[in-house]
């Protein structure tokens, strides 16, 4: 196998986050990433409570932050994260329930539950790993229930690379010196984004695009659907 494919794969993500569990942590806890105070922190909440949702499953919830501030407006909510230190962390600051799950164990039926809303937030980065998620999403939803996902805006993120599926190399430009061996990520455009959701019968009711205060492209972009 080539090295460069080694490098950049679900399980490469895996093991970058459990090297930067704890700079990660000191970064969401102490607002340093700039964007998520600005829009993206507050534009998927508004996603997730726009269907006043009793119970909320937030996959990937990394130290648990989007668990803490859903738990504050009354909601149930449970968060999977594959990283043990993540979880560790998100359990001793409390607010939710935190399971420690990877997708492809929660694929496998390892996390029996069913909720109103799904919603992943900045947390999916893979490949096969995010096509398996898609899989199995619908059996987490109660009916009606909104699988929500707020990701890179493919435009804004494609930088100066083809405008292409295909993995990407990470960077840790504008955090600390404590970050280390950076995340890489599978880059979709806009059209495999709604493929996936189509190919999975999902239905895809709406496309948000938070616009960044000073830049004034796109934050992020969220998209909201339910069961076919």
């Amino acid at each position: 196998m080539d090295m460069n494919i080694e490098l950049l794969s679900d399980a490469k993500i895996i093991d970058s986050w459990c090297k930067n569990a704890s700079p990660w942590t000191n970064a969401v806890r102490s607002g340093e990433i700039e964007s998520r105070k600005l829009i993206t922190n507050q534009a998927i909440i508004d996603a997730v409570m726009s269907s006043s949702p009793q119970s909320v499953l937030d996959l990937g919830c990394g130290e648990g932050w989007l668990t803490r501030e859903l738990a504050i407006e009354g909601l149930r909510v449970i968060g999977v994260d594959v990283v043990p230190e993540l979880i560790e962390k998100a359990k001793q600051a409390g607010g939710g329930e935190f399971y420690l799950l990877s997708y492809e164990q929660i694929q496998q039926g390892q996390l029996n539950i069913s909720v109103d809303v799904v919603v992943c937030n900045f947390a999916l980065f893979g490949k096969e790993s995010v096509e398996g998620l898609f899989k199995t999403v619908k059996t987490l939803l109660n009916p009606n229930g909104l699988f929500i996902i707020q990701t890179l805006h493919p435009l804004v993120a494609c930088g100066d690379f083809s405008y292409k599926d295909g993995w990407r190399q990470g960077s840790w430009a504008g955090f600390s010196d404590d970050f280390t061996d950076p995340v890489p990520w599978y880059f979709r455009t806009l059209e495999s984004w709604v493929k996936l959701f189509n190919d999975n019968g999902l239905r895809l009711l709406e496309i948000r695009e938070p616009i960044h205060l000073k830049t004034q492209k796109p934050a992020s972009v969220i998209f909201i659907a339910n069961n076919i």
